[in-house]
């Protein structure tokens, strides 16, 4: 765990101002998209980066940070998480996730997401300024416990702001789907002993070929619909469900399709030539020979935790910790979710454990900074120190990626943010203790 450093930012004098306008000197500037600057500024006006380099001068008004003998890089994406809509998992009432109904396009995520959430200071303190919230708990395995097949939209959220509307810098940013597969154990692994045979491969495979054909029959239920809506025809009635579509017909919303299996991804790709949609793949567990078929189509990953155990006990041990290298090695562009809340603080170390294992250091930082913004649609706003580019900055003592390293400061925006959480307030109250 890293050292909690929530009084940090009275050092800098940082909490007297509501400014977004700064200048950070004396830093070394990790840009990511370029090389680093040794003793270099970056001057911050109203929220955007202004500029970048060695002999940046201060303006009038704008606050000054000496940050010397530390590092700043660009706040870091949890590119997959639950945070905002789920706060105590025992409580439903806190758990905003899996609507009932096979397709819910019309729920959007940003709308039900909790800027006062806990959740949301803890994961900041891990250097993280933003993350994509979904609608759904996680499950793998195409079949949610609700029977959702499109769950909803998952939304590109700041990890600070009073509103929602104040907080989102990418709403409807993809529309998630939980993709179709066979399973050959059966659908209810305690089905004998509920009186029910095992669900056999032929049936399975019946039944995943019905959901596939089923899913088709609502897309084209939204072209349909799309035509009716340009024609503007009389008695032409809105559904929220199938205008909410829209942007996957035409393009300009990609759906999030958890494939988990080296079949389900194909399966997915398959899915994607045959009705014209865009599509990121989500929480794969394999690649298998898919590498060369994603890079082809310019079909981005959003990988899963890297800290876990093999799926199958014939599995290599490190299966999980090589995964990314071979994506990388296929010259597919991904980048790094955890699937959860629990964890959410945690996709720095999801990265560097995959650096451990074969994954360029400088690439691991890539996938929580720049290639997230890039493959979410929102590359020239956000992910890397670059003029005109949002401030989304971390200040520390080191690497983001090392777990001794402290998170000494952060601007979302160019304001400053507290470091302050649940965490620091009972190590405070701890270190009083008499």
């Amino acid at each position: 765990m890293r050292k909690l450093v929530g009084l940090v930012f009275c050092a800098f004098g940082l909490f007297a101002a509501e400014s977004n306008s700064v200048l950070i000197r004396n830093v070394t500037v990790h840009p990511v998209t370029g090389p680093v600057v040794e003793n270099g500024s970056v001057l911050v006006v109203d929220g955007k980066i202004e500029e970048v380099g060695h002999r940046t001068s201060a303006r009038a008004g704008v606050r000054v940070v000496d940050g010397k003998g530390m590092h700043l890089y660009p706040g870091m994406i949890n590119a997959a998480t639950n945070v905002g809509l789920a706060e105590i998992e025992a409580i439903r009432d806190s758990v905003d996730l899996d609507e009932i109904g096979e397709f819910n396009p019309q729920l959007r995520a940003e709308i039900a997401f909790n800027p006062s959430s806990e959740h949301i200071p803890v994961v900041r303190a891990a250097g993280i300024t933003s993350v994509i919230t979904l609608p759904s708990d996680g499950s793998r395995g195409g079949r949610s416990g609700t029977g959702s097949v499109i769950t909803g939209q998952g939304a590109l959220m700041h990890l600070d702001g009073w509103t929602w509307e104040e907080m989102a810098v990418r709403p409807m940013a993809v529309m998630e789907m939980l993709f179709p597969e066979i399973r050959a154990a059966g659908r209810n692994p305690f089905a004998a002993q509920a009186g029910a045979g095992a669900r056999t491969f032929q049936e399975e495979e019946r039944q995943y070929h019905a959901e596939l054909s089923h899913i088709s029959d609502f897309l084209e239920d939204v072209r349909r619909y799309k035509k009716a809506k340009d024609a503007k025809g009389p008695g032409f009635e809105r559904d929220l469900k199938l205008e909410a579509m829209l942007g996957v017909i035409d393009g300009t919303q990609p759906l999030f399709v958890r494939a988990e299996r080296e079949r389900m991804i194909k399966d997915a790709i398959a899915f994607s030539d045959k009705e014209k949609v865009k599509i990121i793949i989500a929480d794969p567990r394999e690649m298998g020979a898919m590498g060369p078929e994603l890079k082809k189509r310019d079909i981005p990953v959003v990988l899963g935790k890297v800290l876990a155990l093999p799926e199958h006990e014939d599995d290599p041990y490190d299966e999980p910790y090589t995964l990314p290298a071979e994506f990388y090695k296929a010259g597919v562009k991904f980048c790094f979710g955890t699937f959860d809340v629990e964890f959410a603080r945690n996709v720095p170390f999801e990265a560097a454990q995959a650096a451990a294992f074969g994954l360029p250091k400088e690439e691991a930082l890539k996938a929580v900074t720049i290639n997230s913004a890039e493959i979410f649609g929102v590359g020239s706003q956000i992910g890397s120190i670059d003029k005109g580019k949002t401030a989304d900055l971390i200040l520390t003592d080191g690497d983001p990626l090392e777990a001794r390293t402290n998170i000494k400061g952060m601007f979302i925006a160019g304001k400053e943010v507290s470091l302050e959480s649940r965490h620091t307030r009972e190590y405070e109250k701890w270190l009083k203790r008499p």
